[in-house]
């Protein structure tokens, strides 16, 4: 049997408010775990013989509907993340880059993923990307509309894919921490052929060593894309 190269990860980091309840911590506590498994998850992806691109479900666009202290916390956090992980980008040679509609955010929040994003554009042993304020369907519905006003009277999927934010078509494989069964909107266009992988590990709790399984398993499936094997 055929091996599986694993090129496009994307992970749904589900558990935060969770992890950081059963320690009868402020939720925002869970989040600044969380964003140190992050560093953790990148570093690793970046010395792997394979992967090229992991993609983070850092906020979406249904996140908002959380309290409005969160959700300012949360802006907050990113801003400090993204200061205090310009060196391990460089230092690992790792690309930043942001989907989603950032115009939501604060100037200065916009100003500094922008900065990140340049300061990286030239390193190439992984992208690492964070969907911000982000939404699968609509990604979709934004490529649609930049496709007619560039005044397409029909689209291919061809079209489509060249025109949604992800510098890929497709991924591999998508993890779910928490134990949550269900894609939340999430990557729906690149995601068709994905493989699965559902974890009852809580994202702060989540390990080098447990992504290190999860591919191993991911090697050893067979992926039909709707053929024979």
């Amino acid at each position: 049997m055929t091996k599986q190269t694993l090129k496009n990860l994307a992970i749904i980091m589900d558990g935060n408010g969770r992890w950081a309840k059963q320690r009868g911590l402020n939720r925002t506590k869970g989040h600044e775990k969380g964003a140190e498994v992050i560093r953790d998850i990148t570093t690793y992806c970046a010395k792997h013989p394979s992967i090229e691109t992991v993609t983070f479900y850092a906020f979406s666009t249904e996140n908002w509907k959380r309290p409005k202290l969160e959700v300012e916390f949360l802006m907050k956090l990113l801003d400090r993340y993204l200061q205090k992980e310009l060196e391990t980008y460089q230092k690992n040679n790792v690309r930043f880059m942001a989907i989603g509609d950032i115009k939501a955010f604060s100037p200065k929040l916009q100003e500094r993923i922008r900065i990140t994003e340049k300061a990286t554009s030239r390193n190439s042993d992984l992208k690492h990307i964070l969907a911000l304020n982000y939404g699968g369907r609509a990604e979709i519905t934004h490529a649609v509309n930049t496709l007619m006003a560039k005044g397409k009277k029909a689209v291919t999927e061809a079209d489509i894919s060249s025109a949604l934010q992800t510098p890929y078509s497709d991924i591999d494989l998508l993890v779910r921490t928490s134990g949550e069964e269900r894609v939340s909107n999430y990557l729906l266009w690149q995601i068709s052929y994905a493989e699965f992988y559902f974890t009852e590990t809580l994202w702060p709790d989540f390990t080098i060593e447990e992504l290190d399984e999860i591919i191993e398993d991911f090697e050893g499936r067979t992926r039909r894309f709707g053929g024979l094997s």
